[in-house]
C-alpha cells in the first residue's frame, strides 16, 4: 500500500498507479486487458476447474482534496488524497490476484479483477461496462463483488445488508433571474436572494408532505451564490445541491417535486427560475442470494463475530451500481478503523484527517479470494 499511496492521481489521470498495479501482477498467469477510455485494468484469471466467472472490484482513483494526516506515507501530490480508502480496495485486490493465482489448480472457473479509476464522480465502471468488462470471459459473469474500507466500523469487521444499500446520487443546479437595482429601493429591483432562501425551506417542506416518512431522501442546498457588495441587489442568484434516493421511483418523483416547487416559487415573486438536474450513479441494489452467500463466505474464513449486518442503507452513492445493474452481486464494507481510535467517532471517510488500520487487508485478501 505504502508504494500505492504515494500516487494518488485523480480520476481517469493515473498513468503511475496503472504502472504500479501492473508491476505488481506482472509475471502472474493472468490475460490482461488495458482499457482506452479510462485507465482501467481488467485482469482474468482462468481456473484450471470448470465453473462460474465472478468480477472481483477494487477502485483506484483519489480526492480532490488536501491531507493532513501526518502519516510518514501521506500524499506527496498537492490536492490529492486517497480519502476515501481505494489504495487499500487496489492493494487488497492487487493481493487477492496473486493468492488466486498460487492456487489456481483449485481454483473453478475464472476471476476478472476489475481495477477500476474514476469512481469519485466520473463514473469509471460504466466506462468500462461500455467497454467491454463483462464480455472478457465466456460465458459472461454471473456474480460481482466489492469492497469498502471504512472507518466507522471495527476493524476486520464485514458489514452488509441486502436490497438498497447505497442513494442514488443526483447534483441540481438553479438560476434565478430577476432585476438588479439599489439595495435602498427594492421595490425598484426583483430581488432573488430572498427568492432563493424560500426556495430551500419550500422544498425541505415539500418533502415531507409528498414522500412517504418511510422513504428515505436527502435534499442538500450546499451551495448558494449571488451578489458582489453589500448595497447591491444581484440580477441572478445561483444554487447547487444534491439529491439522494434510495428507489428509482422516488428519484423521478422528487425530480418532478422540485421543478415545480422551484419554478412556481419564483413566478409567484415574479422571477424566472430554471432547474438543471445533473444524473449522478443510480441506486446500489445488492442481490439477495449473493448478498446470503457473502455472509456464509465472511461468517467461515472470518469469524461469526466478524460479520454485522448493516442496519440500514447509507446515502452515500457508488458507481459500482452500474454493474449490479448488469451482475447479481453486492458491496460489503470492511471495518479499517485504527486501533487508536473509536469507530463513530474517528475520522470519516473523505476527511483529510482519516485514517485505515492496514491490518484490515488482510481479511479482506481472504474475503476476495474465498
Amino acid at each position: 500500500r505504502r508504494a500505492l499511496h504515494r500516487f494518488p492521481e485523480i480520476g481517469n489521470h493515473l498513468p503511475e498507479t496503472r504502472r504500479r498495479v501492473l508491476e505488481v501482477l506482472d509475471g502472474l498467469p493472468l490475460d490482461i486487458h488495458l482499457h482506452e477510455t479510462t485507465r482501467g485494468i481488467v485482469a482474468v484469471l482462468d481456473g484450471e476447474r470448470p465453473g462460474p466467472a465472478i468480477v472481483l472490484r477494487g477502485d483506484m482513483d483519489a480526492l480532490n482534496m488536501p491531507e493532513n494526516t501526518d502519516l510518514d506515507f501521506a500524499s506527496e501530490v498537492d490536492s490529492a488524497m486517497h480519502a476515501c480508502g481505494h489504495d487499500l480496495h487496489t492493494a487488497m485486490l492487487a493481493g487477492a490476484a496473486k493468492l488466486l493465482s498460487a492456487h489456481r489448480s483449485e481454483l473453478p472457473g475464472s476471476v476478472v479483477f476489475m481495477f477500476q479509476p474514476g469512481e469519485e464522480g466520473r463514473h469509471g465502471a460504466r466506462h468500462m461496462l461500455d467497454e467491454g468488462l463483462l464480455d472478457v470471459v465466456s460465458p459472461r459473469p454471473n456474480g460481482a463483488f466489492a469492497i469498502h474500507v471504512t472507518a466507522q466500523i471495527a476493524s476486520g469487521v464485514v458489514s452488509h445488508r441486502p436490497g438498497p444499500e447505497m442513494a442514488s446520487a443526483d447534483e441540481i443546479h438553479v438560476t434565478i433571474t430577476g432585476r438588479g437595482g439599489h439595495a435602498s429601493a427594492p421595490h425598484f429591483a426583483s430581488d432573488p436572494i430572498p427568492v432563493a432562501a424560500q426556495i430551500v425551506l419550500a422544498v425541505e417542506t415539500a418533502l415531507t408532505r409528498e414522500i412517504s416518512a418511510l422513504e428515505p431522501v436527502v435534499v442538500t442546498f450546499g451551495r448558494i451564490d449571488a451578489g458582489t457588495t453589500h448595497n447591491v441587489i444581484p440580477e441572478t442568484a445561483r444554487m447547487e445541491g444534491t439529491v439522494r434516493t434510495l428507489s428509482e421511483e422516488v428519484r423521478s418523483q422528487v425530480h418532478a417535486m422540485l421543478d415545480r416547487v422551484i419554478t412556481n416559487i419564483a413566478e409567484a415573486h415574479g422571477l424566472h427560475a430554471e432547474l438543471e438536474v445533473v444524473a449522478g450513479y443510480p441506486v446500489t441494489v445488492n442481490d439477495d442470494d449473493f448478498a446470503a452467500l457473502v455472509t456464509e463466505v465472511a461468517t467461515d474464513v472470518l469469524s461469526p463475530d466478524k460479520v454485522v449486518p448493516l442496519p440500514t442503507p447509507i446515502m452515500g452513492a457508488e458507481d459500482w451500481s452500474y454493474v449490479l445493474q448488469k451482475v447479481p452481486g453486492i458491496m460489503a464494507f470492511l471495518g479499517a478503523c485504527p486501533p487508536d481510535l473509536v469507530p463513530g467517532e474517528a475520522p470519516n471517510n473523505h476527511s483529510n484527517r482519516v485514517r485505515f488500520d492496514e491490518d484490515a487487508m488482510a481479511s479482506g485478501i481472504a474475503l476476495y479470494a474465498a
